[in-house]
């Protein structure tokens, strides 16, 4: 159940970001940068003393940490 939840939180965070950053892009390409972004926000929220209390608050550190994965993106390319 966790997983299902953990994939749903990055679902809606890639998509959150994509329309945030300007990017139009397909479902699994949303899923994608929502779990990356999921795993890289919880791991610098943590780092500046940060913690994600409930789903909203879960939704919003996985959204800061697609944003900063979309916005390296289109730095690299």
């Amino acid at each position: 159940m966790g997983l299902i939840i953990f994939l749903v939180i990055g679902l809606i965070a890639g998509v959150l970001a994509s329309y945030i950053m300007g990017k139009k892009q397909d479902l699994l390409l949303n899923l994608l940068v929502g779990v990356v972004g999921a795993v890289v926000g919880g791991l610098l929220a943590g780092l500046v003393g940060l913690g994600a209390t409930g789903l909203i608050g879960q939704i919003i550190i996985a959204t800061a940490g697609a944003i900063i994965c979309l916005w390296v993106w289109q730095r690299i390319r």
